[in-house]
């Protein structure tokens, strides 16, 4: 597989991801407001650091959702550097 396969899917899967990670903070959000049942904080997490972190971060800032919240916060940066490690690893068997 060339670099350039590698880097197509990398961004295809980024998107999907983040999109799909932006639907659960907002839906989540939604679900805070009228008391229902929730998106469990370990399925956003996983979301994001499975590639989803640019959605993920999107939606805490469009949404205001999970922004207060100090140990979410440090979870999410840790998701953010698993995915980076992971990337980086992918790079580096090329």
């Amino acid at each position: 597989m060339s670099e350039a396969e590698v880097r197509q899917i990398l961004s295809g899967w980024i998107i999907a991801a983040s999109a799909w990670t932006f639907v659960l903070f907002g839906f989540d959000k939604w679900r805070a407001r009228r008391g229902g049942g929730r998106v469990a904080e370990a399925s956003l997490f996983w979301a994001s650091a499975l590639g989803g972190w640019p959605g993920g971060l999107l939606g805490i800032l469009v949404f205001r959702h999970k922004s207060a919240k100090g140990s979410f916060q440090l979870k999410f940066a840790a998701a953010f550097f698993i995915w980076a490690a992971l990337v980086y690893a992918a790079v580096r068997l090329m």
